[in-house]
């Protein structure tokens, strides 16, 4: 495509996005804060989670940890037990161990640099570069989800296997300078629209990865292992197979697993969350 029609069309593309969320921009808590540490707790309730679910969590979490030295020093059980419901329990962990990174290692202030966050415990180099964008509106191009829903949509019509490489020169020529958090909410919710109601783009993404059943999973289990940790304070190894009603097998591996990731210890035969 030549220059001068290729320079048209990211023009017409910004024209149609900011008009869209003119219209039709959604609103959340999180959006109208420019505090770092709650834009932190925000971006990674959303990773894999449905916004309502998170609309339901999040006040109630920043309430009850309002600042990373808070978050630091509370009990384990207590973030998690304030985790319940948005699922992939391990994020929990990541919010405090980076709360403690940064009062430790920062003077309690969230880096700037999408590198360095990207070095963190759960931090992506996407989450890391959207954390910038959002917490200090630094004009750095990333990719999520729904943004790589538009692109492919606006971009590569018919095409298929488009990778991310792709997309990101695109991302970062259309990218408003001087308005970034703003723009990249609004590539939010255009692609939100996008994928309501056309057949998601994603799909033509080499990135794309229809999620595995939540039913039976180790997932599954491991969050009831947690959530029989938390009403219980410990569990017997042995009784574990009766409490979750699976194949004694499988067992060893997620206990294994929690225990390498720092959620839980074992003693004596006996299980109880790290503290």
């Amino acid at each position: 495509m030549a220059n001068s029609s290729r320079d048209m069309q990211i023009k017409q593309f910004q024209k149609t996005i900011w008009q869209f969320y003119t219209e039709h921009g959604r609103s959340f808590t999180w959006r109208h804060i420019n505090d770092p540490y709650r834009v932190l707790i925000s971006e990674i309730m959303l990773q894999q989670t449905q916004t309502q679910r998170v609309c339901e969590k999040y006040e109630q979490f920043c309430n009850l940890f309002p600042n990373f030295e808070l978050l630091a020093q509370a009990p384990l059980s207590l973030v998690l037990s304030s985790w319940q419901g948005l699922g992939y329990n391990r994020r929990a962990l990541y919010v405090q161990k980076i709360a403690q990174l940064v009062m430790n290692d920062f003077a309690g202030r969230l880096p700037t640099d999408p590198q360095l966050l990207q070095t963190f415990p759960g931090l992506g180099i996407a989450t890391a570069t959207s954390i910038c964008v959002f917490a200090y509106n630094m004009p750095f191009p990333f990719i999520e989800t729904n943004i790589r829903a538009v692109f492919i949509h606006s971009f590569f019509d018919n095409k298929t296997e488009v990778h991310d490489r792709e997309i990101m020169p695109l991302v970062a020529q259309t990218l408003d300078t001087k308005a970034p958090r703003d723009w990249f909410y609004a590539l939010m919710d255009y692609g939100v629209m996008i994928k309501k109601n056309l057949v998601n783009p994603n799909r033509h993404s080499v990135h794309y990865i229809k999620q595995s059943r939540f039913e039976g999973s180790d997932r599954q289990l491991r969050g009831l292992l947690l959530r029989l940790l938390l009403k219980n304070q410990t569990v017997d190894i042995e009784q574990l197979s009766m409490h979750m009603r699976t194949n004694p097998t499988r067992i060893p591996r997620i206990i294994d697993k929690l225990v390498q990731e720092g959620f839980i210890t074992t003693i004596n035969g006996t299980l109880c969350l790290k503290q």
